[in-house]
């Protein structure tokens, strides 16, 4: 224990291992600082005040820090300069007054050895120091070099805090916060704070220019005006529209036709007296036609890698569609003239249709366009009202393509399988003049009256049920599926997409809250059920709100590292649940693999057999192709009793029941064939199939396994369940490099062509 004077110090905080100048004038400091000369070591206690108010023993904190005076000198202006350097953080065991000072008894605070977590709150302190100071314009990059001298959290948080262009009253608290990790939290805050405020000051600078240069153009422009109008006895309105409507059409460019056309109308429109109501009918007309980009047209990109990196960095998969556009684009470029494609992509809603369509147009180069033609029954929409009826406008396309400002635009016609007909009219007859090649060049809209060429735009089409699409229309349209997007592609949407966007939409950063992928697989598999990514997006953003509310309620930085176990307690319960493969073999019981829009799962289908007469009774809601399904399974059985070594009495003296669980779900489809088959057999065998085996494809009379659609997403289901051997249809072997490489490595596939294949093996 050892009794210093105390360094009184009210605008500034000196930190350990930190060196300050500063000059006194009062006699007060003065006196102190040479008293403090004259001791050995030259040490003192330096404090901070609680508050500005009059100073005396209770006014200073219980914690303070220990400096040396290096340096002392009398300028010739009477201040004295001193330099002092900041030793340690130490506490003040006791304060008494010593005349017209203070002196203080102080100890030393124990360190303890580093800390895992003060080690991993060292390293978001320093990636949020490289971020501040590449961002804050201020900040000095010394502080980046001093760096490497610093080993420990407590000597970091001292160091930066020096830096840190903070207010006096919020530096005091780092001098009395003894515990490092609360020092850090304070740092990360106090930096993300004066990050938002650069951030939103540069934005206000750049609003404040902008709305400057056009508010000081419309002045101007409005000032001009009125002194013209003041010059002619306040003007005439209908003189001054007619010269501006003849100045923008001697600067039209488009063909003589059509130009000739709207100055016929405009002499019409000087014609009409001011008072007539036509006069506005006319005007607007006038400004569609000269509005129109009759000759306006954007660039395509020709750099076809820079195309395919603009489409693979918005889409995940999708190669189909990527491919025909840079087919499209290919074939262009090398005849430099071709009609534009008429796309029509079909899916599930959410899997990214509309979006992949504008990213279509970004990569081009090109605008968009986009209308929606959901519910429309008035065919005017499409074609435009005649000029003869009140409100009268162009139709949705010739709008479309004002809006775009060219006439080569990417035009996107979402819900083309909604539309509906009645006695207005057939919309999706209309729309044949606007997505036909042959018809399009010359696309006239009822209100325009002259024809608009259509070719060149890139008109892309959206639908969820190919089938609902009017035939006249799907027979023009090149029809591109979609299908619902596999778990693992869903897992790379979030990751990649779909996390790092709600990341910046909430205000957080990585440094703050990390995922893991079991994580985003829980929030897959148990909170979304969908072909797409919208709700799992949603979900995202739940569970990013839950965790800003939860900062900003308990005033920490806490750093959230979201793993599946931690999904509950932000989200609730689960929602929705797969089946669940059982742990034991049962006779008459074999895994089927269904598909739905929302990915794969296993079907386990069950049958028992009691007396009877050899009726076959089905439930479990199946459709009628999967009843066939059963009929035929039985059927084949019975006509290969023998050779399945089946005794032909248990067929006829007992009936048989088979049964799909969740009798809730329709279900229906030509792939469960073997599956039933291999259940009969189970049954009058009375052998039992193992669990970890899958099967799907369909059966003929004759034994023959028929193909399968989705087997990706079955197979994805199946692993999920657990399943580590299927049979598949030999039509299907080339559809296995679908199929994730990590989930072919843990499956071993039987491909087969005749039921007897699968009997072999399991038999």
């Amino acid at each position: 224990m050892k009794k210093l004077l105390v360094l009184v110090v009210n605008d500034m905080v000196i930190f350990p291992n930190n060196e300050v100048r500063i000059e006194y004038d009062n006699n007060y400091d003065k006196q102190m600082v040479d008293i403090v000369d004259q001791i050995d070591d030259n040490l003192m206690i330096i404090v901070n005040p609680i508050d500005d108010g009059e100073i005396n023993v209770t006014s200073f904190p219980k914690y303070g820090v220990l400096g040396r005076l290096k340096l002392k000198m009398n300028v010739p202006n009477g201040k004295t300069r001193i330099v002092i350097e900041g030793l340690d953080r130490v506490e003040i065991s006791s304060l008494v007054e010593d005349g017209y000072h203070f002196r203080a008894d102080y100890k030393e605070i124990e360190e303890y050895p580093e800390t895992k977590e003060e080690k991993n709150y060292f390293n978001i302190v320093v990636k949020s120091l490289e971020n501040y100071v590449t961002k804050v314009p201020y900040m000095s990059n010394a502080i980046m070099s001093q760096l490497n001298d610093i080993d420990n959290l407590n000597d970091l948080c001292d160091l930066v805090v020096s830096f840190l262009p903070i207010k006096y009253e919020d530096k005091k608290k780092y001098i009395t916060t003894i515990d490092p990790i609360e020092r850090a939290k304070y740092l990360i805050k106090d930096m993300n704070r004066d990050l938002k405020f650069i951030e939103l000051e540069q934005k206000i600078e750049n609003e404040v220019e902008r709305e400057l240069d056009k508010t000081q153009k419309e002045y101007f422009l409005r000032e001009k005006i009125k002194l013209m109008q003041k010059e002619i006895g306040e003007g005439n309105n209908k003189d001054t529209e007619y010269e501006r409507l003849s100045k923008k059409i001697s600067k039209l460019k488009c063909n003589k036709k059509v130009k000739d056309k709207i100055k016929r109308e405009l002499e019409r429109f000087d014609s009409l007296n001011s008072n007539s109501p036509e006069l506005g009918i006319v005007r607007e007309y006038l400004e569609w036609m000269i509005n129109l980009p009759w000759n306006n047209y954007t660039k395509d990109t020709n750099d076809l890698t820079k195309v395919k990196n603009i489409l693979d960095s918005s889409h995940y998969a999708l190669d189909d569609v990527k491919d025909r556009i840079l087919e499209y684009l290919a074939v262009k470029q090398n005849t430099n003239n071709l009609r534009s494609p008429i796309l029509c992509l079909v899916g599930p809603p959410g899997v990214g249709k509309t979006s992949l369509a504008l990213s279509i147009a970004k990569s081009l180069n090109r605008k968009s366009a986009k209308i929606s033609v959901g519910g429309i029954n008035d065919e005017a929409e499409i074609v435009g009202h005649r000029r003869t009826y009140i409100g009268a406008n162009p139709g949705r396309i010739i709008q479309g393509i004002r809006k775009a400002g060219t006439t080569n635009p990417v035009f996107i016609i979402d819900e083309i399988d909604k539309m509906t007909k009645d006695i207005k009219g057939d919309p999706a007859s209309s729309l044949l003049e606007v997505l036909d090649p042959e018809q399009n060049s010359k696309f006239s809209d009822h209100y325009i009256e002259e024809e608009f060429d259509l070719s060149k735009v890139m008109f892309i089409a959206t639908a969820n049920y190919v089938e609902q699409i009017p035939y006249e229309l799907r027979d023009r349209l090149e029809i591109i599926n979609i299908s619902s997007y596999t778990e693992y592609e869903k897992l790379d949407i979030a990751k990649n997409h779909l996390i790092p966007k709600q990341l910046e939409e909430h205000g957080l950063t990585t440094l703050q809250v990390q995922i893991s992928d079991a994580a985003i697989m829980t929030l897959i598999r148990n909170y979304t059920k969908e072909a797409g990514v919208r709700e799992l997006e949603r979900t995202i953003a739940t569970l990013f709100r839950k965790i800003v509310k939860k900062i900003l309620l308990n005033n920490d930085m806490v750093f959230y590292n979201v793993d599946e176990d931690d999904i509950e307690e932000f989200l609730g319960k689960k929602k929705y649940y797969y089946i669940e493969n059982d742990k034991e073999d049962e006779i008459g019981v074999v895994n089927g693999m269904a598909y739905t829009v929302f990915g794969g799962d296993i079907l386990p289908i069950e049958a028992t057999l009691f007396k009877g007469k050899g009726n076959l009774i089905l439930t479990g809601s199946l459709g009628d192709v999967m009843q066939e399904s059963c009929h035929i399974a039985l059927d084949y059985v019975k006509a290969n009793a023998k050779a399945f070594k089946i005794d032909g009495k248990v067929l006829e003296e007992n009936d048989i029941h088979i049964h799909v669980p969740e009798g809730a779900v329709n279900k229906d489809g030509p792939s469960a064939g073997v599956t039933i088959t291999t259940t009969l057999i189970s049954l009058l065998k009375k052998k039992c199939v193992k669990k970890d085996i899958a099967m799907t494809g369909e059966i003929t009379l004759r034994g023959r396994v028929l193909g399968i659609g989705g087997l990706k997403e079955k197979v994805i289901g199946a692993h999920r369940a657990n399943i580590k051997r299927v049979f598949i249809p030999k039509e299907n072997e080339k559809d296995l490099d679908e199929i994730p490489k990590e989930i072919r490595n843990d499956i071993k596939f039987y491909v087969v062509k005749n039921y007897k294949d699968i009997y072999k093996k399991l038999f």
